[in-house]
Formats: C-alpha cells, structure tokens, sequence
C-alpha cells in the first residue's frame, strides 16, 4: 500500500475495463438475489463508490464482514453503471478485511442520529456524509487562505501561542502556570509568586496574534498569521468556541480604504474558490442543511460589498420600522439581529460598516479628527451577520499612549509594542477572521462546534 495510489475520486474518473482496487470504510451494504452491493468512501470525495458484488466473486467468509464501518479493499474492474447519477461503478473480483466494526454496537448505524449525539462520537463522525463534507470545505478553505496571501506578496508568520499581553483587553484569558493549588473551596491558584513562576511573570494563551504581527509587518510590509487563539469565556453559544483558528493580516503602507478592499477580495476569494472546489459538498449542503445556500454564496463572491458608517447605519436601522430585539442607538454596537437587517433586507449583499465610536472599539485602533470614532471596519455578511473585524492602526505616539493611559491598561507592558511608534512608524492597518466561522459560514451549519474536528467549550475538553 502507498499514499500515491488512486483514491476513489480519482476511480470515477477511469473508463469501464480497468482493472483497480477500491480502498475505504463501508457505508452500507444490501443483499439482493446472489448480489451484495456495497457503497464505500475513503473521504476523497461526496460521492461513494458502488462496489458489486457477484455471489461467489470474493470469499464468502469475508465477505460476512462486510458491514458499515468496516475498512476493507475491493479489486476488480471499473465497469458501466445502470444506476442513476454514477456512470461506473467497480465489479469486485477480490476481497481484503483490514478492519471489522461489529454492527450492533457501530455508533454509525443509528438511523437519525443529531448532531448533539455526533458531538459525542467526533472521532467516528468524520465517516459520515455531513462530516465528511465539512472537513473536506474545510480543507480547501485553508488551501485558499494561504493562496490568497501568496499571491498578494505577504509573509506567512506563526506569532507566540504564550504571551503575556491581551491584545482584546477582555481579560477572558487561560493562564498558562507550572504552579497550581487549590483555595478553601476548591478552585485552581497560583501557588507562588509569579516572579518564581516559569516564565516570570503572568502568562497567558493567545487571544489573538494581531499585537505581534504588526511588529513584523513594520520590517516585512504585508504578513498574515493563520494559527489556534483561546478565549476563556464562559459561553455555551452556538458561535462560541474556547480554541479556535484566526487569520490576521497586518499591512504597513496602508489605510482603512486598503484595509475594506483587501477584506472584500479575500472574502470573495475564498468563497468562489469553494465554490469551484467543493460543488459536491456544497450541493449537499444547499439540499440538507440550509436552502439557498449555492445562491447566497455566488452572491456575495460575485457581488460588490455596500460600504456605510456606522452612524449611517443607526440611522437607517432607527428609521426602519422594525421592532428590534435590542434598540439601536448611537453608542452601542451592534447586535446580530441589526447586522443581518442590514445585510439580508436594506442592502441585499454584504456591508462593511466604518468609523464606530471610539467607546466601543479596542485602543489600538486609530482615533478620527472628530475626537469620537476611530477607522474601524466590520465586514457584514447575509445570514451571518459579522464575520471580519479590522481597522487602520494608531501610529501615533502620543495618540497610542493617551488611549492606554484612558482604558487603564498597563503601558510598562506595553513599551514593546509603542516602540513601533518610536521609531519609524508608519501608516498601517489589518483585520481577524475566525476561520470556524467562514467555515459555517460557506457550509451553512448552524453550530461551531461542528466545523471544528474536536471542539473545545466550557465542560469539554474530551479527546
């Protein structure tokens, strides 16, 4: 056996009276009149492969382990199918067992199984139509982000996984210590002082790798990171994850203008490369899981992004008529509800939503003229609501340093980071995607925690 042999997406594409072996996991075998036909995947591809198997062709013996989730090889001939929506079909002529699955007690076999109960089978749902799809999207997506980059000139970078500084200053942030206990009642604490502790100091997993990029793209010009941030609310929602995947360019040279259009191109890039990429995946998506979906994704990779302030939007969303869960009013960021009124009913396609009150927005961010909003930018998305967040970076001094000194945070810790102001700032800009989120976004699955492998929340950390 070897990597390089012919995977059955590549067997579809053989004409009748070649001879090939069929290599996967059973998805389901049928007896009928001295037949056994028998639909086998090895994940490359939506499609199964339908193995027929003529009564005394291989050993009978084997062939009675033949039941799903059985890994098996098939040879034999690729051969015409009379079957509708497959034009061959493989004529088995050998048999081999690599791994049986007992039937009865196969998590699989459960007919209508959710995808609460899935959950609790990940390293077993990848075998499954709806899974297997979802890793395969997944994959091409990752393809594309890194292609996207490529041909746009940046530099791939991997920023720290530990740090000591929160970039979001949310404070939600895992400690990473060599030195736990526990209090009178049981919860975890450092044990020493954190001066003895491994590192120094208090350190923590990332909650975003932007602080760093910047250093890098003030020497490299353009970079992107592409790695695994934590976060450690305590959220149970349906877009919540504690580990997560994000992709963070950092352009010098560049404005929040440059920043929109190089967020609308990767957004539409990545979508139409899905598009041409996954069409069987995607097809099975837009019939089982959400309606439309084909139709919503050709928009957004076709269609030019609407671009208005964030105090354009609250007046049309103050003007709309519409009798909003939340309230809108100038001052307050926006909710799901309002983004997606905005995207799927104003607008019709994707909005990017600019300069949104400093209040609001992290320090970083570079403050306006009129003292009150900074070039931030939101990329709205239909059926999503927000997907990309970004904005043009302060680089000024003594901006930077009165907006950290304003939200209390600690400008000693910081002195690395108002050294990019120090000594050759520049104009520079840059946005986060959580790619869990394009994820579901482009596959149209309702949870995060289903286009993750293994999904980490709060009370779960198994496998």
């Amino acid at each position: 056996m070897d990597y390089r042999r012919q995977y059955i997406k590549d067997l579809f594409q053989l004409s009748p009276g070649e001879k090939v072996s069929a290599y996967g996991w059973v998805k389901t075998r049928r007896d009928s009149k001295g037949i056994s036909f028998v639909q086998l995947s090895d994940g490359s591809c939506f499609k199964d492969l339908q193995i027929v198997v003529e009564e005394g062709a291989v050993d009978a013996e084997s062939l009675k382990h033949v039941t799903t989730g059985a890994c098996v090889r098939f040879d034999g001939e690729i051969v015409e199918s009379p079957a509708a929506g497959q034009a061959v079909e493989l004529k088995a002529a050998g048999l081999e067992i690599y791994g049986a699955a007992d039937p009865m007690t196969y998590p699989l076999q459960k007919k209508g199984a959710t995808m609460e109960f899935l959950r609790e089978i990940a390293h077993l749902r990848v075998r499954g139509n709806t899974f297997g799809a979802v890793f395969r999207v997944r994959n091409q997506l990752a393809q594309a982000v890194h292609q996207f980059f490529d041909e746009r000139g940046f530099h791939y970078i991997h920023t720290p996984i530990i740090t000591a500084s929160d970039a979001e200053g949310a404070g939600a942030m895992f400690q990473v210590t060599t030195s736990m206990g526990h209090d009178e009642k049981g919860y975890n604490i450092t044990t020493k002082d954190p001066a003895e502790d491994f590192f120094g100091k208090p350190s923590f997993l990332t909650v975003s790798g932007q602080l760093e990029a910047e250093t890098l793209a003030l020497g490299l010009t353009n970079v992107y990171t592409f790695g695994p941030t934590f976060r450690a609310e305590n959220s149970s929602t349906s877009r919540h994850l504690a580990e997560f995947w994000m992709i963070e360019p950092e352009m010098a040279f560049c404005s929040l203008e440059g920043d929109m259009n190089l967020a609308e191109e990767f957004l539409r890039y990545t979508i139409q490369h899905a598009l041409d990429k996954c069409s069987g995946d995607l097809e099975f998506f837009n019939q089982r899981i959400e309606p439309e979906l084909l139709k919503t994704l050709t928009l957004v990779a076709e269609s030019g992004f609407e671009r208005m302030t964030y105090t354009e939007a609250i007046k049309v969303l103050e003007n709309s008529g519409e009798n909003f869960e939340y309230p809108v009013a100038w001052g307050t960021d926006l909710q799901s509800e309002h983004e997606r009124w905005l995207t799927e009913v104003k607008v019709g396609r994707p909005v990017i939503l600019t300069d949104y009150p400093k209040e609001i927005k992290a320090f970083y961010m570079r403050l306006n003229e009129d003292g009150k909003t900074v070039r931030a930018m939101d990329v709205l998305a239909p059926r999503i609501g927000e997907i990309i967040g970004g904005s043009q970076r302060e680089e000024r001094l003594d901006v930077l340093e009165e907006k950290i000194k304003a939200q209390g945070l600690p400008a000693e810790e910081l002195w690395w980071y108002l050294d990019l102001r120090r000594f050759g700032s520049v104009p520079h800009a840059g946005f986060g995607l959580g790619f869990e989120r394009l994820v579901m976004y482009v596959t149209g699955m309702k949870n995060i925690r289903d286009v993750i492998p293994y999904y980490r929340v709060p009370g779960n950390a198994d496998f």
